[in-house]
């Protein structure tokens, strides 16, 4: 039997813990549904409740509001997603090796994970491209930094600085490449597929050559020797 992976996150993301009831785990499932169909701007605690059979009420005992969910959304990805990462380059020493798979892993599409019954990453990875910046870019980003609702995405780009670090440890901006490579690698499978003109990958809609134009721009950056 195969063992379903649990997550644990922050308290202040929720009003109570939706992994703990069945009401709670289809508010997740069905949210990511939702978002991913209509888009975060017409998504609403109403269309939720009458997708899953409860009231606006019921999910309000959960959420505080549909941008906590999506804050939630966002963190519960970026944690699976280290730890994706961390499995897949728990062998590997070579740093350039980890580097590539890293790349890799980001800019390639993601499909469900089983362990997770009640969450479809597939789906969650399109929705983290196409509005995951819509949980940070606010007015009260301050406050919610100070909760640590954006702890899982700041680990993420420690683990990525690291092995950038590994493999030159004199590089001078680890984090903000780590962070770059992230978007990046979101924002270039986002254009392709929707912004084409913004990208040199919209005829062919391939990923493995953004996921080369991404090596190129990021071991020409920490290459010891200027020889790029």
């Amino acid at each position: 039997m195969e063992l379903q992976l649990q997550i644990k996150m922050n308290e202040k993301l929720f009003v109570r813990n939706p992994e703990q009831t069945e009401l709670g785990r289809k508010i997740i499932q069905y949210g990511i549904q939702l978002i991913h169909t209509n888009g975060f701007e017409s998504f609403t605690f109403k269309k939720l409740a009458e997708e899953i059979g409860s009231t606006e009420a019921g999910i309000y005992r959960y959420f505080e509001n549909k941008h906590r969910l999506l804050i939630y959304l966002t963190a519960w990805y970026w944690s699976w997603l280290e730890f994706r990462v961390t499995y897949h380059l728990n062998n590997i020493t070579d740093p350039t090796v980890k580097l590539k798979k890293l790349i890799q892993l980001l800019a390639s599409n993601v499909t469900d994970d089983d362990r997770t019954i009640y969450v479809n990453e597939g789906l969650l990875h399109q929705i983290i491209i196409a509005e995951g910046s819509k949980a940070y870019l606010t007015k009260h980003v301050s406050d919610d930094n100070k909760d640590r609702l954006f702890k899982p995405y700041k680990d993420l780009c420690s683990l990525i600085a690291g092995i950038i670090m590994e493999y030159n440890s004199e590089y001078t901006h680890p984090r903000s490449l780590a962070s770059t490579i992230i978007e990046m690698s979101h924002l270039q499978v986002f254009f392709m597929h929707n912004l084409p003109s913004l990208t040199d990958f919209g005829d062919t809609k391939n990923e493995q050559l953004v996921v080369e134009y991404i090596e190129d721009l990021v071991f020409c950056s920490i290459r010891k020797e200027l020889d790029c």
